[in-house]
């Protein structure tokens, strides 16, 4: 067995190999940026080296970096993890060359299955289907642009060198197709240093299948059966799981076989998974199920493999990279139950998405039914240098059923703050009727998009928080003993034989204003009664609170896995009243791509005025209603930092 594993990656993968190395035995190394120093990947190792500054290119991307830890460490072996250089062919020679072990396939696997146009190439040569479409050499617009009008829209535009959902379009018309692939490109560059592309037909009912397999030196090849990852948006997975639900016996055995046809036709060794695109309008079909890709690495969504076979991924790794053969033949591997895998992000659909950094000052997630792998813990920080995934949940079940309704209480659990995250909608998704009766496509959340957003609370918790600062109102400045003596103003509305009076009270609820009609309903001694109302009219019920007093620092309520912010120290004309004022501001550090429009331009809302490249995606700016860019400061090319003002819109008259 290897004696010791320097770990090139960070966050939850890396605290996801130690975990199983220090089960071996295993003496762990991290490796870590400026950005990581506190982070519980770092502390959880054996040994931590400083490799550079926070953005990855300076630390996580340098070969030379991570083999002078190496040497420094006296390391026998090198894990990636997945992402960063975890399939770069030319680091695993690296560190081949370097005599050290590679927890990885061969380079030359890497190699042939690291272009997609030449990865379909290789499974056409050895009988696995492939999807209709465009591998040529020639990526002029003008080709490109051709050759998909001959394929038929809705085409797929790919990063030849692509993966997780990046450097991926689709296009739906031809008069669309220049635009979405330079944009297509620019990602593409950005992301794997290539802007290289292939071309697909768009199966307008997909289903995203693929398959763990797993090779050894000796020649073994199996499969540890197939995972769904169709509940997808914006090509990035949202909702893992295994096995893949529809799916017969022979539909497995076909695909299942194809995966291992594949990774036996390059010599693979190691973990790895190859991905399948299915049309699924007549059901899960083995004629209908194409080979899209091969990712030759550990996938994200390994454990919920793990979960249903009971086996070690990570220690299958260790044990296949020391020399040893596979741990199970393939019919000793079998499936026990149901499990889902939800990817919590740093991110707020509020935003479309956008990404959230921040102090994680309040983080908790559910213990006991359903296993966590978390990147972070509280006290912690989220940055904008790396992806935004901050934890996984995994939940299994006897049955589909159970295993969806065990996933989604645990969304439920999760409290963040004040980084936002996507946790409520993880729970909606897991519990949407159709979902859990299993009529899913990589559609199924576009489709869906505006109810698994739409932020709903219960009115208890509102008037829990109003109730509280009531209570805080009171009892600042006016002591029980001698309320008579108090200030009148904080007597709120208290009128001796006179018909009660009501005062208004400043509110803000997630940054909105929410003034409150507060009247005293009656009481005596230290128990009070209050009839609250929303200045629009909506009542709210009575609350019974101590005489207290109002103010103090916002209050955070969370339920379903999201959160509520009431400020009780809301002022109109304020940092709240600016939401519509038609400024459009950074919402996070990153650079500026493009910019799409000019100073005295006429917009339309929904228009992309610009484009943002951070935390490794591309985010569009849009116009939140009809007007013109009365100023623009955004350049492309330029960097900005959060809340800096890009441009401003001022409605048409």
């Amino acid at each position: 067995m290897i004696s010791s594993v320097l770990i090139a990656n960070r966050g939850e993968i890396a605290r996801r190999i130690i975990r199983t190395a220090r089960e071996l035995g295993v003496r762990t190394i991290a490796v870590y940026s400026e950005a990581d120093a506190q982070a519980p990947f770092v502390m959880e190792a054996d040994v931590a080296i400083l490799i550079g500054p926070a953005p990855a290119r300076e630390s996580y991307l340098v070969p030379e970096k991570i083999l002078a830890a190496a040497r420094q460490t006296g390391a026998e072996a090198i894990h990636p993890g997945y992402g960063f250089l975890s399939e770069n062919a030319d680091f695993a020679q690296a560190v081949i060359d370097a005599g050290l072990v590679w927890i990885g396939p061969p380079p030359s696997a890497i190699r042939a299955m690291g272009l997609k146009d030449a990865a379909k190439k290789v499974m056409i040569a050895a009988g696995v289907p492939t999807t209709p479409g465009y591998l040529g050499e020639d990526q002029s617009v003008e080709r490109l642009a051709a050759e998909a009008a001959q394929i038929g829209f809705p085409v797929l535009i790919k990063a030849v060198a692509g993966g997780g959902g990046k450097g991926m379009r689709k296009v739906d018309r031809a008069e669309d197709f220049a635009a979405l692939l330079a944009s297509c490109q620019r990602e593409a560059s950005a992301s794997f240093g290539d802007d290289r592309v292939l071309l697909e037909k768009y199966v307008t009912r997909p289903r995203h299948i693929e398959v763990q397999v797993f090779g050894d030196s000796h020649g073994n090849v199996v499969h540890l059966f197939e995972r769904d990852c169709s509940l997808q948006r914006r090509h990035q997975k949202v909702i893992e799981e295994a096995p893949a639900p529809g799916m017969d016996e022979a539909t497995r055995a076909a695909v299942c076989g194809a995966a291992v046809k594949a990774a036996q036709a390059v010599g693979y060794v190691g973990a790895g998974t190859v991905e399948f695109i299915a049309d699924a309008s007549e059901g899960l079909r083995a004629d209908r199920i194409w080979f899209m890709e091969m990712n030759t690495r550990l996938q994200v969504e390994h454990p919920v493999t793990e979960m249903i076979t009971g086996q070690d991924l990570v220690e299958w790794q260790l044990l296949v990279a020391s020399g040893e053969p596979l741990p199970l033949a393939q019919d000793e591997i079998e499936i026990d139950g149901w499990a889902m895998e939800a990817r919590l992000y740093a991110e707020n659909p509020a935003t479309g998405f956008l990404p959230s950094t921040g102090p994680l000052t309040h983080f908790r997630l559910p213990e006991g039914d359903v296993r966590v792998d978390s990147a972070v813990e509280e006290g912690g920080e989220v940055t904008p240098f790396y992806d935004p995934m901050i934890a996984k949940l995994i939940a299994h079940g006897v049955d589909r059923e159970d295993a969806a309704a065990r996933l989604a209480e645990a969304c439920r659990l999760v409290e963040v703050w004040p980084v936002k995250t996507n946790a409520a909608f993880l729970a909606r998704c897991a519990s949407d009727p159709d979902f859990v009766g299993g009529a899913v496509d990589t559609g199924f959340i576009e489709a869906r998009l505006e109810d698994l957003t739409r932020r709903e609370f219960s009115d208890a918790p509102t008037l829990a928080a109003i109730g509280q600062r009531l209570e805080a109102f009171m009892e600042a400045d006016q002591p029980r003993a001698d309320v008579w003596a108090s200030a009148p103003s904080r007597l709120l509305g208290f009128r001796m034989n006179a018909p009660r009076a009501a005062m208004k009270l400043p509110l803000a609820v997630d940054g909105k204003a929410m003034p409150l009609r507060v009247a005293l309903a009656g009481g005596t001694g230290d128990d009070w009664s209050w009839d609250i109302t929303v200045e629009d009219g909506r009542p709210l019920d009575d609350v019974d609170v101590l005489p207290s007093a109002f103010g103090g620092d916002p209050l955070y309520v969370f339920e379903g896995g999201d959160v509520r912010e009431f400020d009780f120290t809301y002022q109109a004309g304020g940092a709240h009243a600016a939401a519509s004022d038609g400024a459009i501001l950074s919402p996070m550090p990153g650079k500026i791509v493009s910019v799409a429009v000019e100073a005295g331009q006429a917009v339309v809302k929904g228009q992309t005025l610009l484009t943002l490249e951070a935390m490794k995606m591309e985010h569009a700016l849009a116009a939140p209603f009809d007007g013109v860019v009365a100023e623009l400061s955004a350049v492309a090319g330029g960097q900005v930092s959060e809340g800096v003002v890009l441009a401003k819109l001022e409605p048409v008259a």
